[in-house]
């Protein structure tokens, strides 16, 4: 076995030709010192971690371990410190006689296998799991485990809150709420919800818009735990009737992560909602927020003239903040006066003036935006459209010069015109205002380590060939521990974008009802939602089941 081991893994993707030669020297020649080879064609996009485990496992008989089905048991963990777990990205799953099963993610790593061979006293027999898998394993089972266990440790079920345990960066308490944010971070987890219910504290994660249960902690918990959370968050720790909203910036693993937290009474207990805003995401560039290549144009074209409104609809936690902060970078430069209106202020922008509401004291986006207008803007972005006076002054501010980028809760891009007007807004000055409306949801992409190949079914057919799609073949996720057998990783944007031509606004002038825009636009072949998401199903992007679960199929 450590003679396969030590056998240079660029060859073996060279004879698997998975790669060039040439592609191989210049990987050597770009990487960092410290950068192992596996991770930097895996950075440059030469191949995929499923590919780089498939030629592991077959070149040099090494198995795959699908670590999502283990439970290892709390004695074979022991047998391996957390640090040498952490430094080797790997986890011991469990002893057979003198031998020790370990999941590596580079089991070629011959140091890695002598230091744990010494450390354990066990011959060492290595298997391949993906690097995201095994940190995940290793944080719940070291981190997480651990800090749980001290808890219980050291807190009695009868025990009251001691403002030392909850302050004390050191204390189990403060461990075990760090821990379940790290946690939540490295499973790419947009929220935390820790819901009491009568007998436990249920901790949920919302994975790529899906909500699933991580943990039940026991009752007694609750008090120290939401305790914590509102001491790093600002709030009133001594106020449990009333919902409060707070925010914390922490580092994770050196990436800077913005929490917004929020807590509402129930009756058992003060629910926690902790959004995760990780800073170091990037979505700062409209070419990869999914646009098809005509959609993209449109979208180009509406927010790069000088003045009108550009809205994004769609219902809360479908993007639409990304969407406006990337259309801000791509607009930001240094001879324009961009100014954002927000609640709350998301991600920071550098170069960009960014003010966030405080209605408390009279700073409403109205109010908000009549003072920005007096400062010589160029480019004005509000967060959100919610009542006739933020309309209007929008509309004013469009007419009077400024661009203007802001949401709008609506289903659709054709809805946001008639709710618009039935907000109060004048027809004659919403036509001559309105660049465009562009609707937007987000659908979880297939998990590119278990995808497959499979035939359409009978329903599938029907909604293609309604689509004016061929397809003879979809792609589905069987599931796979890079995904927690879910079958998807990762999300995906679809559009409706919808510019405002002559005729429509002829027709919003008109009043035109609904129903008279949605049939020019249709003669128009412009692309629905279930269009965008069909044709991301025919590319193997997505399936049609999380198309239908975000769109209406009418």
């Amino acid at each position: 076995m450590l003679i396969l081991v030590r056998k240079r893994l660029g060859d073996l993707l060279v004879g698997a030709e998975l790669i060039t030669e040439e592609q191989l020297a210049a990987t050597l020649a770009d990487k960092s010192p410290d950068e192992k080879l596996g991770d930097a064609l895996l950075r440059e996009g030469y191949i995929t971690e499923q590919q780089l485990l498939d030629v592991l496992k077959y070149q040099l008989n090494i198995p795959q371990v699908d670590l999502y089905q283990y439970s290892i048991d709390k004695d074979v963990v022991q047998l391996v410190p957390k640090e040498l777990a952490k430094r080797h990205n790997l986890m011991p799953i469990r002893v057979e006689g003198n031998r020790l099963f370990v999941a590596m993610a580079d089991p070629m790593d011959y140091f890695a296998i002598e230091e744990l061979r010494i450390a354990t006293g066990l011959q060492i027999n290595p298997g391949i799991a993906t690097k995201d898998s095994i940190f995940r394993t290793i944080s719940k089972y070291y981190d997480l485990q651990e800090s749980i266990e001290e808890v219980m440790g050291d807190y009695a079920p009868e025990e009251s809150i001691d403002e030392t345990g909850i302050t004390d960066e050191d204390s189990p308490i403060v461990r075990l709420v760090n821990q379940v944010i790290a946690n939540a971070v490295a499973q790419k987890a947009s929220d935390i919800h820790f819901d009491p219910q009568e007998r436990e504290l249920r901790v949920r994660y919302r994975v790529d818009g899906v909500l699933r249960t991580e943990r039940s902690l026991p009752k007694y918990m609750q008090g120290m735990l939401i305790a914590r959370i509102k001491i790093i968050s600002n709030l009133n720790i001594t106020e449990n009737r009333v919902p409060q909203d707070g925010r914390v910036k922490i580092t994770i693993q050196d990436r800077s992560v913005d929490i917004r937290v929020s807590t509402l009474p129930s009756i058992y207990g003060e629910k926690v909602v902790m959004r995760i805003l990780d800073l170091g995401a990037n979505l700062n560039d409209v070419d990869k927020l999914g646009f098809t290549e005509h959609n993209l144009v449109t979208f180009k074209s509406m927010i790069e003239k000088p003045n009108g409104i550009v809205l994004i609809t769609g219902p809360t936690g479908s993007g639409k903040s990304s969407t406006l902060y990337a259309a801000l970078n791509r607009l930001n430069r240094e001879e324009v006066n961009i100014t954002t209106i927000e609640d709350p202020v998301e991600y920071q922008l550098e170069g960009i003036n960014q003010v966030q509401v405080r209605e408390e004291i009279g700073m409403t986006f109205a109010s908000g935006l009549r003072s920005i207008l007096r400062q010589d803007p160029d480019i004005v972005m509000i967060g959100e459209i919610r009542d006739v006076e933020t309309a209007q002054i929008a509309v004013r501010a469009s007419l009077t010069g400024h661009l203007v980028l802001s949401t709008l809760h609506t289903n659709s891009a054709v809805d946001a015109l008639s709710r618009l007007m039935d907000m109060g807004v004048e027809p004659f000055l919403l036509s001559s205002s309105l660049n465009g409306v562009v609707a937007q949801r987000l659908v979880r992409k297939i998990c590119p380590d278990c995808s497959q190949k499979v035939g359409p079914t009978e329903r599938e057919l029907i909604m293609f060939s309604n689509a004016n799609l061929v397809v003879s073949e979809v792609t589905r996720g069987k599931g796979c521990s890079s995904c927690g057998m879910t079958g998807y990783r990762g999300r995906v944007a679809i559009h409706e974008v919808l510019p405002i031509d002559e005729m429509i606004r002829n027709l919003i002038v008109n009043t035109g009802t609904r129903r008279e825009i949605l049939s020019y636009v249709r003669k128009k072949e412009m692309k629905f939602l279930l269009d965008d998401g069909l044709l991301k199903v025919s590319q193997g992007l997505t399936t049609t089941e999380e198309v239908l679960r975000v769109v209406s199929s009418d």
